[in-house]
């Protein structure tokens, strides 16, 4: 026992002096790993957004309370009109285009603002306009003076794994340029807020308030992701955090910039995820894939011979996995792109071309039972 203790104490003594002397540099001719020289060269590139605006309120919180004849029933005096409230919030943002200035960021950290100032890492503040904004992939692209702006590497995030090493620049807390870092936890999160176009990067690294908008880079310094939300029973971290990844962020910025909004497409079916049930009831091999059930007449997939009971395993050679993969995909294209569709129809592989069509154009040769019906 007298032995252990004292091996414990030279331990501990030895750590005590290391820690007085400081950190070496390096171990023999081995350097330290640092992620510092990444992050001086990609900070530049992300800025802090502050925005002002109004909101419009009702009166009470309760929907019901709205009703004049519930407040006459409860015997309660005429309900307030709405006001407008003022309100103002922080963000942050990527340079995507030095050049001409544009910056992408969440489109909820822009909504409904007046006036948006962006700060950059040496200090200058800019104001900014608003180019265009998705609220279903929840991108929007600013655009500030381009005067000596710094611009990040764009990555390929369809690369990224599961186990990559990420780090998270942005402005938590309006705590500017704070860097927290961790792995990529998961891939194609989906699910997490109703109606949007999904196909979220995972992360443990830390983002808190404040943070939406910034950049989720990997090692290399590359963008791979635009942080955008958490899951959280507090309001803080707890470890589960989501970034849009690049390649589709890229993809809504180039509409945004061509037509000041997302003209998306869509193939002209109603679709559901192929569970293992579905799967062994139609002899498929694979639980992957979106089995269609009903064909819009006139649209893109009836064109390409797409029928109801197919289902669909590939697109543009990739794997479709599931229902919401295939409406992220669809949604991301444009319309005239054609799309390469891979089959199962009574168990045999089919391939087919589809030319994407204009949502309006589908919209009206729906009949009114498929109309309401979620159609991709």
């Amino acid at each position: 026992m007298r032995v252990r203790i004292s091996a414990f104490c030279l331990i501990a003594g030895l750590a005590a002096a290391a820690s007085l002397a400081g950190i070496p540099p390096a171990v023999g001719d081995t350097p330290l790993p640092t992620l510092a020289p990444m992050i001086r060269k990609v900070s530049p590139a992300v800025v802090n957004i502050a925005t002002r605006g109004t909101v419009r309120e009702s009166g009470s919180q309760n929907p019901l309370l709205d009703d004049p004849f519930f407040r006459h029933f409860l015997n309660l005096p005429p309900n307030s009109p709405a006001h407008e409230r003022p309100f103002q919030s922080a963000g942050s943002g990527v340079i995507f285009d030095a050049r001409k200035g544009y910056i992408v960021t969440n489109a909820h950290v822009v909504e409904n603002a007046s006036e948006i100032t962006v700060t950059l890492q040496d200090g200058r503040d800019l104001k900014a306009t608003v180019v265009g904004s998705d609220a279903p992939s929840d991108v929007a692209v600013l655009k500030v003076p381009a005067d000596g702006l710094a611009q990040i590497v764009l990555g390929d995030s369809a690369k990224s794994e599961v186990g990559d090493f990420v780090v998270a620049i942005g402005n938590p807390f309006e705590l500017q340029h704070t860097v927290t870092s961790g792995i990529i936890s998961g891939l194609s999160r989906s699910g997490i807020t109703p109606d949007g176009y999904e196909d979220f990067i995972q992360t443990d690294a830390s983002i808190n308030p404040g943070n939406s908008g910034g950049a989720l880079v990997n090692l290399r310094g590359e963008l791979i992701g635009i942080n955008t939300a958490i899951l959280s029973r507090t309001g803080g971290n707890m470890g589960i955090g989501f970034a849009i990844p690049v390649n589709m962020a890229r993809s809504v910025m180039q509409q945004l910039l061509r037509y000041g909004t997302v003209k998306r497409g869509e193939l002209g079916v109603s679709m559901y995820t192929v569970t293992a049930d579905i799967a062994h009831s139609l002899g498929l091999s694979n639980v992957a894939g979106a089995l269609v059930s009903q064909v819009i007449e006139g649209s893109a997939a009836d064109h390409a011979g797409i029928r109801a009971g197919d289902v669909i395993t590939t697109v543009n050679g990739q794997t479709v996995k599931s229902n919401s993969e295939l409406r992220n995909t669809i949604g991301l294209l444009r319309v005239g792109d054609k799309l390469e569709v891979g089959l199962v129809r009574d168990a045999k592989p089919l391939h087919v071309t589809a030319v994407i069509a204009d949502a309006a154009d589908n919209a009206a040769f729906a009949p009114a039972a498929i109309r309401n019906s979620p159609l991709h």
